[in-house]
């Protein structure tokens, strides 16, 4: 797997696009949707593309689950076979998943020594933070280095979402019944954001129409940055990517960011969010 003495290991609902997995070796381990009798890894067994055409064609809901302590012990085993000498593993919230569990458990069966860093998030807040540590080691850096680098992208990351439906938020069980009536009446139109503190997602504004959300999620986004820094903004999508590619030329041609990249949403989350979200994520750099 690596050439690096520091292996990188995250989880596949980092968003970070294949291009920049390879050329800062980074392994993913994949969480999975279970779909009836089916049970698929993501972007491994299914892509996401794939993921939302069927999600708004099947009517069975689809679940999810963690990948296995065995599945980041194979992963460790495959760092040190390519000469790795220790493993920073950084994933998704605990707040959100027990994907750090199963890979802190996973360090009870192999020898190589191994790091732990709860992103507190997840989709590209958890894949900024990786870059950031990925970026380190190129430089040179240890492990405390690459530590300090993810940190540091947390703590001044915003990462604001804005549904097309409050439907699959409700599927999921992850709010009530009166809100999803709510929602259903007025046809409104919710923002979530992930609060990098508790690593959880908190509830947002909530817009009558698509046109005004958008509007709403492109200032409340940009209110919380220090858009005199350098900029690392990424542009996410749940299979909307016309839209994605406008939000994105905006974003380059008002604030002409350092790094900009679009991506689609995880399936894993997409789950949950639904097909049509549109997201804004990123940070300015620290002095």
């Amino acid at each position: 797997m690596s050439v690096h003495k520091i292996a990188l290991i995250t989880d596949s609902t980092c968003d970070i696009p294949v291009a920049l997995q390879k050329q800062y070796d980074i392994e993913v381990v994949p969480l999975s949707i279970i779909w009836g009798e089916e049970v698929f890894r993501e972007r491994v067994d299914i892509t996401a593309p794939a993921f939302y055409e069927r999600l708004v064609q099947d009517p069975t809901y689809p679940t999810t689950t963690q990948p296995t302590p065995a599945d980041f012990a194979n992963a460790y085993r495959r760092a040190a076979e390519a000469g790795a000498a220790e493993v920073l593993v950084i994933v998704i919230s605990s707040a959100m998943s027990g994907t750090l569990t199963s890979a802190q458990q996973a360090a009870a069966l192999v020898t190589i020594p191994v790091h732990f860093v709860d992103s507190k998030s997840n989709s590209m807040s958890l894949g900024w933070q990786v870059l950031a540590a990925a970026r380190a080691r190129e430089a040179g850096g240890d492990v405390a280095a690459m530590l300090a680098a993810a940190e540091a992208a947390r703590k001044n990351m915003v990462f604001i979402i804005s549904l097309d439906t409050l439907d699959y938020l409700h599927k999921g069980g992850r709010i009530g019944s009166a809100a999803r009536f709510i929602g259903s009446l007025l046809k409104l139109k919710p923002q979530i954001y992930v609060n990098h503190e508790t690593g959880t997602v908190e509830g947002g504004r909530q817009s009558r129409t698509r046109k005004r959300a958008l509007r709403e999620l492109w200032r409340d986004f940009f209110a919380e940055l220090d858009t005199d820094k350098p900029l690392h903004i990424a542009v996410l999508h749940n299979a909307a990517p016309a839209e994605a590619e406008k939000l994105a030329a905006r974003v380059r041609e008002e604030y002409h960011p350092q790094e900009l990249l679009i991506s689609i949403v995880s399936p894993v989350l997409g789950v949950h969010t639904g097909p049509r979200a549109l997201a804004l994520c990123g940070y300015a750099e620290s002095e």
